[in-house]
C-alpha cells in the first residue's frame, strides 16, 4: 500500500525528473517507498503539522516528527509533508533513507495489520536537494488530493477481507455440525450469513462507483470520504458477525476471521477515522464545516 500510494504521489506531482528516476523501479516494487504525513499530534488534524521545511542553499532543511508511516522502518524513499516556513504552506519532499538526521522507530505492541511495519519517523535537520521537492504540492488544498484517492485505494482493504470472512463462514456452517445438523441449517445462521452477503455486495458496488467517477475525472473529497466511511462501518458490522458465527473458534488465527477482525480496526481508523471523514461529506453535502466548535477559525480540517 505505501509503495502504491508513493508511486502515485510521484506520478501526480512530480516533476519529469523525478518520475523517470522513482516510477520505473517503483512498478517493478524494486524500491520500497513510504510517505509521511501523520504527527503524533496531529491525525485526523493534518493541516495542523508542525514539521517544518527551511529553505537554504541549494535545497531544504526538514524538522519535526511523523507517526504510524507504514514501511517507514525499511523504506528505501520516504515523502515527507512539511510546513514551508516562508509560506506557511505544505510541501512534499523525497528524503532517501539514510539521510543524515533521519530516524525511523518501529511501532511495537499492534493488534491489527501487522503485516505493515509502522513507524516514527524523527527529522532531525535532515537536508533534502531543491530538486527532490515535489514541484505541484504548495498547499494543504493539494494534499487533500491525494487523500481522497487513498481513501479510495484503502477502501478496496476491506472489500476484500469480507469477501473472504464470508468464504470462510459459508463454508464453517455447512461443514461443522451442532445440535445433529449442519450449523448452516439454523435460521438465525442463515439470516447473518445472509446479511454479510448483502454488505459484500453493497461495499463491492460502492467501490466499483468510486473508481469509475475518479476514472471519469468526477469524483470529489466527499465521494470518496463517504464510501470509506461507510465501506468501513459496514466491513466492521461483517466481520463481527463472521466471528459470532464461528463461536469460539472465531477469536482463533487459525480460522483467519479473527485475523480479519483485528485488522479491520486499523482500516476503520486511518486515512481518516469514520467520523472524520462523515464530516467531510457532511461539508460537501450543507456546504458547512462542523469540524471545529469554535466560528472563528478559518482554516479547515479534511
Amino acid at each position: 500500500m505505501g509503495v502504491l500510494v508513493f508511486l502515485l504521489r510521484i506520478a501526480l506531482c512530480g516533476s519529469e525528473a523525478q518520475k523517470q528516476k522513482y516510477l520505473p523501479s517503483l512498478a517493478k516494487f524494486k524500491t520500497v517507498a513510504c510517505w509521511g504525513l501523520t504527527e503524533p499530534d496531529y491525525g485526523s488534524d493534518a493541516s495542523a503539522l508542525r514539521a517544518t521545511a527551511t529553505k537554504v542553499e541549494g535545497g531544504w532543511v526538514l524538522e519535526g516528527q511523523k507517526r504510524w508511516i507504514g514501511n517507514s522502518t525499511f523504506a528505501d524513499v520516504l515523502i515527507i509533508f512539511a510546513r514551508n516556513t516562508t509560506t506557511n504552506q505544505i510541501n512534499g519532499f523525497i528524503v532517501k533513507k539514510n539521510a543524515p538526521g533521519l530516524t525511523a522507530t518501529k511501532i511495537e505492541n499492534k493488534i491489527g495489520l501487522r503485516i505493515v511495519q509502522n513507524g516514527d519517523i524523527l527529522l532531525n535537520k535532515v537536508f533534502v536537494p531543491d530538486e527532490e521537492r515535489l514541484p505541484s504540492v504548495n498547499s494543504f488544498q493539494d494534499t487533500n488530493k491525494f487523500l481522497a484517492v487513498s481513501r479510495v485505494m484503502v477502501a478496496w482493504q476491506p472489500i476484500g477481507l469480507c469477501m473472504g470472512v464470508y468464504d470462510m463462514c459459508h463454508r464453517y456452517l455447512k461443514e461443522r455440525k451442532q445440535f445433529g445438523a449442519p450449523l448452516a441449517a439454523f435460521q438465525i445462521n442463515q439470516e447473518k450469513l445472509v446479511r454479510m452477503l448483502g454488505n459484500v455486495q453493497a461495499i463491492v458496488l460502492i467501490g466499483w462507483c468510486l473508481c469509475k467517477l475518479y476514472e471519469a475525472g468526477k469524483m470529489t473529497p466527499g465521494h470518496a470520504s463517504m464510501g470509506k466511511s461507510w465501506i468501513t462501518l459496514r466491513a466492521r458490522e461483517t466481520v463481527a458477525l463472521g466471528r459470532e458465527l464461528l463461536g469460539g473458534n472465531g477469536i482463533l488465527s487459525d480460522f483467519l476471521v479473527a485475523k480479519a477482525f483485528g485488522d479491520l480496526e486499523p482500516i476503520y481508523t486511518f486515512e481518516g477515522t469514520y467520523d472524520i471523514n462523515a464530516l467531510v461529506t457532511g461539508r460537501e453535502v450543507t456546504g458547512i464545516a462542523s469540524f471545529r466548535p469554535a466560528a472563528s477559525t478559518q482554516r479547515s480540517c479534511l
